[in-house]
């Protein structure tokens, strides 16, 4: 499973948790949904750490992978990634 994926579905299972715990608090619904947003959202910078990174480190070779073909397509584009060896000419 992606680290997107386990870091979305933590940060969810985690905003649930709180939810609950809140719910037999006599508070208005849309306060308690404010109060599980900011506390689920400090206990995650603490308990998903690692599949946070994981994350931001799948995200990095993603962007370096598309940065990398985005400037072979700008080389092909620009006729210097010639084939048969005559760069005059232009496919």
């Amino acid at each position: 499973m992606s680290g997107a994926v386990k870091y979305t579905l933590g940060r969810i299972g985690l905003f649930v948790i709180v939810l609950l715990a809140l719910w037999p608090v006599e508070l208005n619904f849309l306060l308690k949904l404010m109060l599980a947003v900011i506390f689920s959202a400090a206990a995650s910078f603490f308990l998903l750490r690692q599949w946070r990174e994981e994350m931001a480190t799948e995200l990095a070779a993603a962007a370096q992978r598309r940065r990398a073909e985005k400037d072979r397509l700008r080389s092909a584009l620009a006729g210097e990634d010639e084939q048969d060896g005559d760069p005059g000419r232009r496919a």
